[in-house]
């Protein structure tokens, strides 16, 4: 019933909606939510597979000092930091070894020039679009709206991505140090 009142190319280019979202006058097509999905998933996929991969390996997890639910949290910190920039860590966590000197340069690598490819994509595919009038639909890049949306979905975005894993470890050392039993 929906194809005979939306044709296969008119429903793939307009939406659903009817409407292409636009930003700075140029039209955000498929392409360029493919590559900012990519681009979202990049450092989580980074940090958290890295974080998964050493505490799961004996070689990771024997470079723990501080066995137990904050060595998860050293080791998350180490591959946040790792894949965000310079590559610190907490002083529990042994982390000149190979195996951490091998996932970490990986991690910094995943950060600085994977994480920078679909985004260039974007950059690449948007600078070559011509500039349409605003409509009437427009949401406006310069008001108070769009920065409260903008904070909103990163601050939600951020929450539901890593506050699960960050959360565990404090969490579960609290609750053993409620039940008696430090590390």
């Amino acid at each position: 019933m929906f194809a005979r009142y939306c044709s296969a190319t008119r429903c793939a280019s307009r939406g659903m909606v009817g409407r292409t979202p636009e930003y700075v006058g140029k039209k955000i097509e498929s392409k360029e939510m493919k590559m900012a999905a990519l681009a979202l998933l990049i450092l989580p996929l980074s940090i958290l597979g890295f974080a998964a991969i050493a505490s799961v390996l004996p070689v990771g997890v024997s470079a723990i000092h501080n066995p137990g639910p904050h060595g998860l949290s050293e080791i998350l910190y180490a591959y946040t930091s790792q894949t965000g920039n310079n590559g610190s860590a907490f002083a529990g966590l042994a982390g000149n070894t190979v195996f951490y000197n091998w996932t970490g340069a990986f991690a910094m690598i995943i950060g600085r020039i994977l994480f920078a490819i679909p985004i260039m994509a974007i950059a690449g595919a948007t600078v070559k679009k011509k500039i349409v009038p605003a409509g009437a639909g427009t949401l406006p890049t310069d008001g108070p709206l769009f920065v409260a949306l903008l904070i909103g979905v990163i601050i939600i975005v951020g929450a539901l991505t890593f506050f699960p894993a960050y959360a565990l470890g404090p969490i579960i050392e609290h609750l053993f140090m409620l039940a008696g039993k430090t590390f």
